[in-house]
């Protein structure tokens, strides 16, 4: 076990101990970006497919990787890109818009075997379905993964000041979203 950034990193970039070194990174991180993505892609085959594609890219692209951020905040930037990219190319194929798509999503999230949510989180759920894409992304990560700004700065790359506007005013929207549909959930700035 690498006990260690640093030490996984250097790890990582050699030739000798990369393929451990994957594993073992594959191993903290998997969990953690799935959900990452899930909440992104929201379907669980959607989000394995996208989960593969990360970790190949992370794979291809770790020697390129400078230290200039933390490790996860990295890791998150390329799963975040791939889960955008995945639904882009998703919508662009049903000739449908990036909102139409998720929508759609939601609504088959009760079906899905693998969405172990009850009524309110399922009303969660349909309320950040409603949030232009920046702010999803952004109340996901701050919400869920409670991701610090500066963290998602580098992720997003975009200022803080920007990333606590766009959480703001998702929590506003959300709040109104579940007052209007008469669900109490409390949601904490």
């Amino acid at each position: 076990m690498i006990s260690n950034e640093k030490e996984l990193i250097l790890s990582l970039q050699s030739k000798e101990k990369q393929q451990k070194a994957f594993r073992e990174l594959v191993a903290q991180y998997k969990e953690r970006l799935y959900w990452h993505i899930r909440k992104i892609v929201v379907n669980h085959d959607d989000t394995d497919d996208v989960l593969q594609n990360t970790f190949i890219k992370i794979y291809r692209n770790i020697h390129s990787f400078k230290g200039d951020s933390k490790l996860y905040t990295w890791l998150y930037r390329i799963a975040t890109n791939e889960a955008i990219t995945f639904i882009n190319k998703r919508a662009k194929q049903k000739n449908i818009t990036w909102e139409e798509l998720k929508n759609y999503a939601i609504e088959n999230l009760e079906s899905d075997v693998y969405f172990e949510g009850d009524a309110i989180q399922l009303a969660l759920q349909k309320a950040i379905a409603t949030l232009p894409q920046k702010q999803q992304l952004v109340f996901n990560m701050k919400y869920f993964d409670q991701i610090k700004y500066e963290d998602l700065s580098k992720i997003l790359n975009t200022s803080v000041g920007g990333l606590k506007s766009n959480y703001h005013l998702a929590v506003k929207k959300i709040t109104d979203y579940l007052k209007n549909n008469e669900i109490n959930f409390m949601i904490e700035n």
